[in-house]
């Protein structure tokens, strides 16, 4: 038997030698080619493995058979004991696997001494393998298979000796396609391998020795314990076949040797191609790898997974991710010149493709821009064909409202007042509470003082119940002196002819500070139901500042408009177009220039024009610096705008009094209000006025606001205007002299609470005489046949504050106001129609409120004024912080007009005495 052993070694290395020669002439072979037939030479014909086989058989050609398997229960066999205590490694090989429990470890280390069951089952059966019965003895752990000898196999459960018989060619084949598992301890990145192909066992460390003098297997004593590592070492990407360590390993694994030279030459070639001076192999690692690079790998695996058969990786891995390691090996510099060519190649691909996306982005941007161009066009032509038909509209509903003014006039009618402020949209977001400044108008709702007419009211905001309340109990006392029942019934009525609608739009645009028309012109429901409220009634539209929706809503409701068009509106309104309109009417106007756009129209001196500008920088100040901080920002805004350029009066005593006209579309004018005006910290804003004006003769005043009206409309200016003059005394010619210095084309916030005056007192202002005049109360009780005697006339005069400002009063709510106006002796008298009243803008901020004082003198109804004021202002304020305010500037201004008129009586009084 031993010499059959020693024949089949040596067969074996013959076919490996062979093998090995054939592996090293098959490349040479792949580029013959056969001319005959003009066909290739197939190089898979050379199939090494099966002419190894051939080469086997031919030498082999006995089969070995399985002895007679004795009687094994006759037989008693004492079981084997392994003497644990022989073995002084076992417990350090134990320890050192990793990943298992303490009992488990014992149980792993007993395995690696001892055959498996499954083998030992094999062994029972004791007949002759077939292929089935081969397979499953080749895949059962544990299982040693030694080609042309006999092994003596003995396991925990044996009770004798048994011994497996394998052909001599059918081992060959089985040795060359599998290599049985070594069981070895193993690192946690070998296992990996592991599973994928658990068959490989070098030949010189099998489970069992073999020997041909002896068939008893070795005990387990004599197993080593420590299992030697397959270490060898390649330097600058060669390994040297003569090394010890190198052949050391490759006669253990020579049976699947094929499969470790393709993973040791792409190592190699790895190794050389990043020119790595010193690799150390581990060579159990190597093996498990070409399994998977056998079975897994249709290709060549990445870098990583080939350096892990290495010991050193680490090191090895940071050389190779040195940048420009690559260029210093095998073929680096075809490698660099391939690099740089390709790189060079992306760049000019990559620039191409941006240029063609900066292309295509452009391309688009123009269809689009074209497109939207194309769009806004059609879009303008549209809005300039609505706005032309709108405007067409108007001026066909202004001609029928002209021709039947007097006739509306006499008849019943509804008013429907849009105080609107159609500002320019940068003056409007520039605003702070435009929508309370559009509400300080709310008092356009004693228009209904007339029997005949009906008010519809557009608010800007929402408005509290306490707010509608105090309306509603306002507008019940419309100051006439009637009876009880008269009054009772003319209360009623009242109430039922005015109406307050807030549009829908309020609540879509918050932030946007659109004018009122705009915001009625986008609210579908609202103007539904106004077309509902005047539906066969006669109607006109009184606004405020003429916008071009103004138009657009008229249009919507069929209704005219009280007023100019917008565009002549807006050319009049300036202060340039109101110079135009005063020096037409042959009125006095300041020396000075208008339509000023640029600093050379100046008409004046070379001095004035050298010196003037250097002046105005250092000393010009603006009169409200809320608006205009300094004079460069003033000085920007007139040239953008235009303006003009007037003298102030030359007097240290001057009066500034508004008139507010009426221009009939039937031609003529009427003067409806006018008033003094009281200032705050701005000379040039008006805040309040004294009712009626004292300033002016009446029949002077008649005469220029009639040529001024007559003016306005000879150049198609119809509706609400008023007209700002200033009153001084020339001290030249000692005579007092008028000038015209401002038109505002619009309903005035002066005539609005003028309406509240007359309606809180029942009486007439009128401006040719210049008299507030009331009905007084009848004191005498008269009896039942006696007639009523007609009630006494008397002249009141009032002062009014249109726009009283107080940051503290967001503190009060409406209705305690009034009850702390009302324990201080602070409210109106119905009977004797003196006191004062009261006109709230808005239900949440409540920081403006306008006030009305009525007395029977103008001292007096100065000083209530002025007391009235300072009794809220200490009763809101606290002392430390007094809160934002004009209270103490009107004040000011009130004792400084007291003052003078004290001064002028005593002067007055001095001749006569």
């Amino acid at each position: 038997m031993s010499e059959v052993v020693k024949k089949e070694d040596k067969s074996g290395a013959v076919s490996v030698r062979v093998e090995d020669d054939l592996r090293q002439l098959k490349p040479s072979l792949e580029k013959v080619t056969v001319s005959e037939g003009r066909t290739t030479l197939n190089t898979q014909a050379l199939n090494i493995r099966k002419h190894a086989e051939d080469c086997l058989k031919t030498v082999n050609k006995q089969q070995l058979v399985l002895p007679p398997i004795e009687d094994l229960q006759k037989k008693t066999i004492s079981k084997w004991t392994p003497c644990l205590e022989k073995i002084s490694d076992v417990k350090k090989q134990r320890e050192n696997l990793p990943g298992a429990p303490a009992g488990e470890q014992d149980k792993l280390a007993l395995n690696m001494c001892l055959p498996n069951k499954r083998s030992i089952r094999h062994q029972k059966s004791g007949k002759l393998l077939t292929d089935t019965h081969r397979k499953r003895a080749n895949e059962a752990k544990g299982d040693r298979i030694i080609s042309g000898s006999v092994v003596n196999l003995q396991g925990a459960e044996s009770k004798g000796h048994h011994i497996l018989v394998v052909p001599k060619e059918d081992f060959w084949t089985d040795s060359k396609s599998t290599c049985h598992e070594q069981p070895v301890c193993k690192t946690k990145a070998e296992s990996t391998y592991l599973r994928a192909d658990k068959d490989c066992t070098p030949t010189e460390t099998p489970a069992f020795a073999t020997t041909s003098k002896s068939m008893v297997p070795r005990s387990p004593q004599s197993l080593p314990v420590d299992i030697p590592r397959y270490l060898f070492t390649i330097r600058s990407g060669q390994v040297d076949p003569m090394a010890a360590d190198f052949c050391h390993f490759k006669q253990c694994f020579v049976l699947c040797w094929s499969s470790v030279v393709d993973v040791l030459e792409a190592l190699q070639k790895l190794l050389r191609e990043f020119a790595v001076p010193l690799a150390k192999v581990g060579g159990e690692r190597l093996v498990e790898l070409s399994h998977v690079w056998d079975s897994g790998w249709s290709k060549a695996p990445s870098a990583m997974p080939v350096l892990s058969v290495l010991e050193n990786w680490e090191e090895v891995s940071e050389l190779i991710s040195h940048p420009g390691q690559r260029y210093k090996g095998e073929g680096g510099i075809e490698a660099a010149a391939i690099h740089i060519q390709s790189s060079w190649r992306r760049y000019l691909a990559r620039t191409a493709y941006l240029c063609h996306c900066r292309r295509k982005w452009a391309a688009g941007t123009i269809a689009i821009s074209w497109l939207m161009h194309a769009q806004l066009c059609r879009v303008r032509k549209a809005l300039q064909a609505r706005r032309f038909s709108q405007l067409e509209n108007s001026r066909s509903r202004a001609q029928h409202l002209a021709a039947n003014w007097k006739r509306i006039q006499s008849f019943k009618r509804t008013i429907i007042h849009i105080p609107s402020l159609g500002y320019s949209q940068r003056k409007r977001l520039n605003l702070r509470g435009f929508d309370i400044l559009q509400n300080i108008q709310m008092s356009r709702l004693c228009d209904i003082r007339d029997e005949n007419v009906e008010v519809i009211y557009i608010c800007p905001q929402h408005l509290g119940n306490d707010i509608l309340d105090y309306y509603t109990s306002l507008l019940k006392c419309d100051g006439a002196t009637d009876g009880a029942d008269t009054r009772t019934a003319r209360a009623s009525s009242s109430v039922r002819r005015y109406i307050i609608l807030t549009p829908e739009a309020v609540d879509y645009f918050p932030t946007h500070n659109m004018c009122l028309s705009t915001l009625l012109k986008y609210s579908p429901q609202t103007l539904k139901h106004i077309r509902n409220l005047i539906q066969g009634k006669h109607a006109y539209i009184v606004g405020g500042i003429a916008h071009v929706d103004d138009l657009a809503v008229a249009d919507e409701l069929g209704l005219p408009i009280l007023g100019p068009e917008p565009a002549i509106a807006q050319h009049y309104s300036t202060k340039s177009g109101g110079r135009r309109i005063f020096v037409g009417a042959e009125v006095d106007v300041p020396p000075g220039q208008g339509d000023i756009y640029s600093l050379n129209q100046e008409t004046v001196l070379l001095r004035y024009l050298d010196e003037i500008p250097e002046w105005l920088t250092h000393y010009a100040q603006p009169a409200k610096t809320s608006c205009y901080p300094n004079w460069a920002c003033f000085l920007k805004t007139f040239l953008r705008q235009g303006g003009v350029v007037e003298a102030y009066p030359p007097s240290n005593s001057v009066t500034c009094l508004t008139v507010d006209l009426l221009l009939e579309p039937g031609g003529e004018v009427t003067m409806f209000s006018c008033g003094d005006q009281l200032h705050g910290g701005c000379k040039l804003e008006a805040i309040g006025s004294i009712v009626p004006q004292s300033s002016v003769h009446p029949e002077t005043l008649h005469s220029i606001c009639t040529r001024v009206g007559r003016a306005c409309l000879q150049r198609r200016i119809v509706g609400y205007v008023s007209v700002d003059l200033v009153s001084f005394l020339d001290h030249n010619t000692m005579e007092k002299k008028v000038w015209a210095v401002d038109l505002d084309i619009t309903y005035s916030n002066q005539l609005a609470m003028t309406q509240m005056l007359l309606m809180m007192t029942g009486g007439t202002l009128n401006c040719r005489t210049g008299c507030l005049e009331a009905p007084m109360p009848i004191s005498e009780k008269c009896c039942e046949h006696q007639i009523v005697p007609k009630a006494p006339v008397g002249n009141l005069c009032a002062v009014i504050g249109n726009h009283l400002f107080h940051s503290d009063l967001s503190m009060l709510y409406n209705k305690v106001f009034l009850m702390m106006c009302k324990a201080h002796g602070i409210r109106f008298n119905k009977k004797t129609k003196q006191g004062t009243v009261f006109a709230f803008f808005d239900s949440s901020k409540r920081s403006s409120i306008g006030m009305i004082t009525v007395s029977e003198d103008l001292q007096r109804a100065l000083a209530t004024f002025a007391r009235h004021l300072s009794v809220i202002h200490q009763e809101i304020s606290i002392p430390k912080s007094q809160g934002e305010t004009n209270f103490m500037e009107v004040i000011k201004e009130i004792e400084d007009i007291l003052q003078m008129t004290q001064n002028k009586l005593q002067r007055e009084a001095k001749p006569a005495s």
